[in-house]
């Protein structure tokens, strides 16, 4: 019997934090860092699996055996599309840890936006005593666009806050105690939204998605006087020339995002200045490798026994 094929790891984030966690994972069958200049020109056609984040565009070519690839994040926009990309399984990276943390950033976000935080920030550094009335989280409604594991459960800890919470998908999620919208109710689904939460994928539908014509389709009677934004999907989702000329007109009262067009962010990007803009540098969320080559070790096991992949990726919808 053959020893079992090390994992080809290909992750263009956190390379010492990856490295030092790969002296111990994989105990069983070892790894292939492409990161490590002693790896980068292995040959590696014995290759079975393959855990990549943004991996180099002659990956599949190189590694031609692949049963299984593994993304090392929540989404699948940085693989679909790659010129040579076989036809397996494509896994995403489910864990815990990353929803509780993605689910703190939006549930922050949406409590700074209705208390006034920003507000309160300048009147701070100017050592004034101002006080704001806002209002409660019930008479608030937050929008989330995006159903999946991420997006349910933004949802559920939304309403524990207080929030008046709905939710949005391209077909329909039941989900108890939530009205929820699908592809054809999207104008009747912003028109009821105080605070928009995007935490759509990244597919050719969504790119550009959130623009100027949609912000301007929010609500405008609402307790925060105007709508929010608040991205921690994709940056290409949405258009940021609009985002900045919303808020600058008072179409948009406000906004948090932790996604970019293109990251880093430029020092010289108006969103920067932008009053009542929270910037966060895309680590709303970030994969924490020990939970993420766990997760691998658990498919690579149910794929082995002959169990069914979880978290598959659906390639015509693209996530």
């Amino acid at each position: 019997m053959s020893a079992p094929s090390p994992v080809l790891v290909d992750i263009k984030f956190n390379p010492e934090g990856v490295a030092r966690v790969l002296k111990t994972a994989f105990a069983d069958r070892g790894s292939i860092n492409l990161a490590d200049p002693a790896d980068r020109m292995r040959d590696l056609r014995a290759a079975e699996y393959a855990l990549v984040w943004k991996p180099d565009a002659d990956l599949f070519n190189r590694a031609p055996n692949l049963k299984v690839i593994f993304s090392g994040g929540a989404g699948v926009d940085h693989i679909i599309g790659m010129d040579g990309l076989p036809e397996i399984p494509i896994v995403r990276f489910v864990d815990r840890s990353l929803t509780t943390r993605m689910s703190e950033w939006v549930v922050m976000q949406c409590l700074m936006h209705l208390r006034g935080q920003y507000a309160h920030d300048i009147s701070q550094r100017r050592g004034e005593w101002a006080k704001l009335i806002a209002p409660e989280a019930a008479e608030v409604t937050v929008g989330v666009m995006g159903l999946g594991v991420l997006g349910q459960d933004a949802v559920a800890k939304l309403k524990v806050m207080g929030f008046n919470v709905i939710g949005w998908s391209r077909t329909r999620k039941e989900i108890d105690g939530v009205e929820t919208f699908d592809a054809r109710e999207l104008d009747g689904f912003l028109a009821r939204t105080d605070i928009l939460v995007g935490l759509l994928p990244l597919t050719p539908d969504t790119t550009g998605f959130y623009d100027s014509g949609l912000f301007k389709k929010l609500r405008r009677d609402g307790a925060l006087g105007r709508p929010v934004f608040i991205n921690a999907g994709r940056g290409r989702s949405q258009v940021e020339a609009d985002i900045v000329s919303a808020i600058r007109d008072g179409i948009l009262g406000g906004a948090s995002l932790d996604v970019f067009e293109v990251e880093p962010l430029a020092s010289d990007n108006p969103l920067w200045e932008l009053e009542n803009v929270f910037i966060t540098p895309h680590d709303a969320a970030v994969s924490e490798e020990n939970a993420l080559f766990r997760h691998v070790e658990t498919q690579i096991a149910r794929f082995e026994r002959g169990e069914p992949l979880e978290f598959v990726v659906d390639r015509a919808a693209g996530y």
